[in-house]
């Protein structure tokens, strides 16, 4: 017994030591997004979908192809377009002939039968092609002619849009930006960074990024973060501060005048799976208060809605979020 407890331990450290390998591999070609990274790390050990926003030239779309060539996995990238049809990233049924000639439809899949996906500019597809992704993101599944196919695991979302630009953009629906775990915002790099990436992509280009992470090491890793302990008055402490996110349940009188509608328990549930992540990212097996306050601002900025008066006074939802508070 005391043999196989020694053992998973240290299958355990080996898995987390991978950890800090993927980052490094990820920062062979991206540098500085510290934050952002572990923000990705996060998502993916979280079993969870990830919405990336900033402007263009942050590499948003380059640093989801690093990871993905950072982990052993099938990567599709779709570029979210206005005439993107549902069938162009499900998949359809064609006529197929057997050898005796009798025909028969077959279901083609598409690019979202992957690991990993990524969705660029998210935003600049109809809501009836945004929609096809609903239940692929939920169910890790699609529903096709009344047959339903599975995904295969680990599957990874990632979805890119711009901030700027709108026109000719739909928004995404709030039933749609709640099954991201997080949205992340990537933000300018420093003035040091920024000297840096102009000396790595201005010269020869770096070498290609050796794999560290395979699908089986993930799918274990992922269920070792569900296994990351949480105080009970921690979670009381979740589940009061998404409350207070509520209009009608706050004694917080800014929510009251600027939110029209606030986070509901799946965005408990995020925060305390994404704490758990954060806690193995710092090698921990057990949250604290400190991996609880690193996540909130990513898992709840998506789930707040706020109302005109926010807009006219120029209140922002990560405004509101840095006035609630953990104990």
């Amino acid at each position: 017994m005391e043999q196989e407890l020694v053992a998973a331990k240290e299958n355990i450290d080996n898995l987390l030591s991978k950890i800090p390998q993927l980052k490094k591999a990820i920062h062979q070609k991206i540098i500085g997004q510290e934050e952002v990274i572990d923000q990705l790390i996060i998502g993916l050990i979280a079993s969870g979908h990830v919405l990336l926003e900033g402007v263009p030239g942050l590499a948003k779309t380059l640093m989801v192809k690093t990871l993905a060539e950072s982990l052993r996995l099938d990567f599709n990238r779709i570029q979210f377009t206005p005439d993107l049809m549902p069938s162009d990233i499900l998949g359809t049924e064609i006529i197929q002939s057997d050898a005796s000639g009798n025909k028969f439809l077959e279901f083609m899949k598409g690019p979202v039968f992957t690991n990993i996906i990524l969705a660029d500019e998210i935003n600049r597809t109809p809501p009836k092609t945004q929609a096809a992704l609903l239940e692929l993101m939920q169910e890790y599944a699609v529903t096709y002619a009344g047959k339903k196919y599975q995904l295969d695991k680990p599957f990874f979302l990632l979805a890119t849009q711009n901030p700027i630009e709108q026109s000719g953009t739909f928004p995404l629906p709030e039933a749609q930006v709640d099954r991201f775990l997080l949205f992340v915002k990537v933000d300018y790099p420093s003035a040091a960074e920024e000297e840096q990436i102009l000396n790595l992509t201005t010269g020869v280009v770096s070498d290609e990024i050796t794999p560290v992470l395979s699908g089986a090491e993930i799918i274990q890793m992922q269920k070792l973060c569900r296994e990351v302990s949480i105080a009970p008055d921690l979670v009381s402490q979740v589940s009061k501060l998404v409350r207070n996110t509520r209009p009608d349940q706050t004694t917080s009188d800014n929510i009251k005048a600027y939110v029209d509608w606030g986070a509901g328990p799946r965005a408990g549930q995020s925060l305390i799976l994404a704490a758990k992540a954060h806690a193995l990212l710092r090698g921990r097996y057990a949250v604290v208060p400190d991996d609880l306050k690193s996540v909130i601002y990513p898992v709840l900025r998506h789930r707040l809605i706020l109302n005109f008066k926010a807009s006219s006074e120029n209140v922002r939802v990560d405004d509101i979020i840095s006035q609630l508070q953990l104990n």
